[in-house]
């Protein structure tokens, strides 16, 4: 098998998310995508994102959260929906990473997009089209 063909092979499966409070961090998100929080996994609760790849929050209390970025892919049809759930927590939404632009959307790639953060500051980014890639 050649390097190309074995690349098409490998899958993200899961990753964990640091979490202050798990359950809160979990919740927080499956409520603004519209999706389910699993049952506890060991130390894990997950949030099943539908295709085959699970988010997996991780509670670590003892030291200080380092935020990461976590990038969405959603129907076109929701993303209203979701900006609608943001709006209706009190969860300011951005058309920029760096969160120098509220209440704003972006229109990259001929799709839609909004960045926010989760209580741990996570920077979560919701769009409807993929970014084009050279």
């Amino acid at each position: 098998m050649s390097d190309a063909q074995h690349t098409h092979t490998v899958q993200l499966n899961h990753t964990a998310v640091y979490a202050s409070d798990r359950r809160l961090s979990a919740e927080f998100l499956a409520a603004i995508l519209g999706l389910p929080v699993g049952a506890p996994f060991g130390p894990f609760l997950p949030v099943d994102l539908g295709n085959g790849v699970t988010l997996d929050f991780y509670e670590m209390r003892d030291e200080p959260i380092q935020a990461q970025h976590y990038a969405f892919l959603v129907p076109d049809e929701q993303f209203d929906v979701m900006i609608a759930r943001l709006e209706a927590v009190g969860v300011t939404y951005y058309a920029d990473p760096g969160h120098t632009e509220p209440g704003a959307i972006n229109q990259l790639f001929g799709g839609r997009g909004a960045y926010f953060d989760d209580p741990d500051g996570h920077n979560m980014e919701i769009m409807t089209r993929p970014y084009a890639r050279p």
